[in-house]
């Protein structure tokens, strides 16, 4: 046939490969891409926001900008280490790889939020522990950080041998902390605050995706989502 596929015209099996979609070709390239580069870019941002500070790039106010600029990172890394599942259930998009990197990197974040607080804002031991008592947004904020110290310390493959199915249910106070997480962004705010707000409900629609799981359509008992990869 003039300008066609003639062995398609008379219903013949041709031999061209069907195009990959977008998300097949992430998850057949992803394996290609180191997670150092993100380490690395990630832990070099409170350093350059830390200069911003020293030469008045951060307004008048420069330790509590930068002290909630390192919350919010924290707590958007660790709803972006979240959604891998739900990506991966509801997208077909497997970032599993990727999900120890931001893990860590959301624990590092918190720490130097917490960090800033401590030795830069606050500066004065019996005010900090009268503020965990008495102060609910510090309450909360510092319980996260308790749940996210054995996460960190876990968060590698001896520790998944070891501890074997341990592990997984260990893992499961990521779910606690982003909701503890969200919760001290919320109560910190003054005022009616739509963002806040926002990143709590981000935070509960992702611990929903996760939580049905014997309803989920094509979920058989007995699969189980993988566990970090090294990367």
């Amino acid at each position: 046939m003039p300008g066609g596929d003639a062995s398609a015209f008379w219903g013949q099996p041709t031999n061209r490969t069907p195009a990959m979609t977008v998300t097949e070709w992430i998850n057949a390239n992803q394996r290609r891409v180191p997670t150092w580069p993100f380490y690395l870019g990630l832990g070099l941002v409170p350093a350059w926001w830390f200069y911003l500070g020293l030469t008045g790039g951060l307004g008048v106010e420069p330790i509590e900008e930068l002290e909630h600029r390192l919350g919010l990172t924290g707590l958007q890394v660790l709803l972006a280490s979240l959604a891998v599942t739900p990506l991966r259930r509801i997208a077909g998009l497997n970032l599993i790889r990727f999900r120890r990197m931001l893990g860590l990197m959301a624990f590092y974040f918190v720490s130097l939020h917490l960090l800033v607080w401590l030795v830069l804002d606050v500066q004065d031991a019996g005010r900090v522990w009268a503020d965990i008592v008495k102060r609910p947004c510090v309450t909360v904020g510092f319980a996260a950080f308790l749940l996210m110290i054995p996460l960190a310390v876990t968060s590698n493959n001896w520790s998944l041998r070891r501890l074997g199915p341990r592990w997984r249910t260990l893992h499961r106070l990521s779910y606690a902390v982003v909701i503890l997480a969200a919760l001290h962004f919320l109560w910190l705010s003054k005022g009616f605050q739509l963002e806040p707000l926002a990143y709590l409900a981000l935070s509960l629609a992702l611990l929903a995706v996760r939580w049905p799981k014997k309803w989920m359509p094509g979920r058989t008992r007995g699969t189980r989502e993988p566990s970090h990869e090294q990367g």
